[in-house]
Order: C-alpha cells, then structure tokens, then sequence
C-alpha cells in the first residue's frame, strides 16, 4: 500500500522538508578543505535540533550519524568520520534527513570542493538534471516508472552531450517517504515507461539518481553502510522529496 496523504499532511512535509533544505545549504556551504565529515555531521545536526526537528538518519538501524556523507568513490550512506578530512579536490555527496512532527523529509545534493576535474562537474550537473527529469515526470495519473524512464533518458542525453558513458549505480534507488523515511514504492532510476502503481495526488516520493563515471557496480565495505564503486570510479547524488499533486509536482525539499 501506497501511502496517500492530505493537502494538510503535505504541508507538514514541507515543514520537514524546509528543514531538510536549510540544513544541507548550511552543511553545504561548510564544505570546505580541511573540514572533516564529523564536523559537517555535527552542524547538521544541532541545525535540525535547532529547528525542532530530529534527524531521521541517527539511529536508523543503527546510522550513528545525523548525515550520510560520501566522498569520492562512495557512492551513498557514508559514515562521518574525524579521520575523513576533506581536500581539495574532493567530491562529496551529502545526504541530510529530518522529522518534524511525526513527517519525514529527505534530501541529497553534491558539493565539489574546490577545483574538481571538469569531468566530475559534469558527473554532478548530469545527476542533477537527472533528479529534475524524473521530478517533472512525477504527474498524476502517470505510471511509477515513467519517473525511472525520464531519470535514465536524461541521464543518456546528459552523456551524449558530455561525451561521457556515464554509470547508473543498481540496486538503489529513489522511494516513497512520509510516516517513515522509506515506505513504498521503491523506484528504480531505471526502466520502461508505463509500469508499476498509477500515480496519485497525495503520494510523496524521494527521487534519486545516482551516478558515477564509470561502472554501476557497488559494493558495501565492511562498516556494513559505505556503499562504493568498485572500479573507484566518482559518484555523484542528488535527491529530492516530492508531492503528486493535481497542478504537478511539488518539491518539499527544495529551499524556496
């Protein structure tokens, strides 16, 4: 069963999502060499507090950790560490969650510190308009994978401009938020169009791609979270948590 919810439900994860939003801007800007991922965690997490709120991810089958944050070749669910120093030339993906008042919001962005090759910036920027295909495509009365069709079509089109194969990691994906942080659907970032549930207003999904440049392998290291390339090749992810609306899709992470 597909959670459905209110109109005054969605405004309640928009709260959350607000939340969700200034934090990430707030870590974001933070991101810095010479920075570690336990510093950023920490900041995170006094922000969420700060703001009523409790950071979904700390505790969450035992996450010791406010934020999930993947450097280089990690793809997703890293763990903040005093030893994981940030340097120039890094590429973090930053995974934020937050509740506030019993609603869950959920969101990712990637931040290049410093100056990055120019094919890592092009890893990101296409991974991000990969999460907004799929954002645009999330219309009532459409199908769950027309939203995996849109994210694995643009992610295509992003590699043929760019002249870059670009990887779209297996096994993860985006998936249905509200009461808890992950619910169904799950949805792949990939596949034909027309499958799965019908979209309905009332549904809230988190859409997000992940992609890296070289293959869509991962493997899980022995801290039983880090998921990594196993070529070592960079990742980059980008999430939003969204509304089915009747007037479209809504974006309750997103800052304004």
């Amino acid at each position: 069963m597909i959670e459905i919810k209110s109109r005054g439900e969605l405004e309640a994860m928009r709260a959350a999502g607000l939340v969700v939003a200034r934090t990430l801007a707030l870590v974001s800007s933070h991101a810095k060499a010479g920075v570690s991922t336990a510093e950023l965690d920490e900041l995170a997490e006094q922000n969420i507090r700060d703001a009523g709120a409790v950071p979904s991810f700390k505790g969450y089958h035992g996450f010791p950790a406010s934020i999930c944050a993947s450097v280089n070749e990690q793809v997703v669910h890293g763990i903040p560490s005093r030893t994981q120093v940030l340097v120039e030339g890094d590429l973090i993906s930053i995974d934020c969650g937050a509740i506030l008042d019993g609603w869950h919001g959920d969101s990712a962005l990637t931040v290049a510190i410093g100056e990055v090759t120019p094919a890592e910036l092009l890893l990101s920027e296409a991974t991000r308009t990969s999460m907004l295909a799929g954002i645009e495509a999330a219309v009532a009365g459409g199908k769950l994978s027309d939203i995996s069709f849109a994210i694995e079509s643009e992610t295509i089109a992003a590699g043929e401009r760019d002249g870059i194969e670009y990887g779209i990691v297996e096994g993860y994906g985006g998936h249905g938020i509200g009461t808890k942080m992950h619910m169904d659907p799950f949805l792949p970032n990939y596949g034909k169009p027309g499958k799965g549930p019908r979209l309905k207003p009332g549904m809230a999904i988190a859409i997000e791609p992940m992609l890296t440049l070289g293959s869509e392998q991962t493997a899980e290291l022995d801290d039983g979270w880090t998921v990594v390339t196993t070529d070592k090749s960079r990742a980059a992810h980008w999430e939003h948590s969204i509304a089915i609306t009747e007037d479209g899709p809504w974006v309750l992470t997103a800052l304004e």
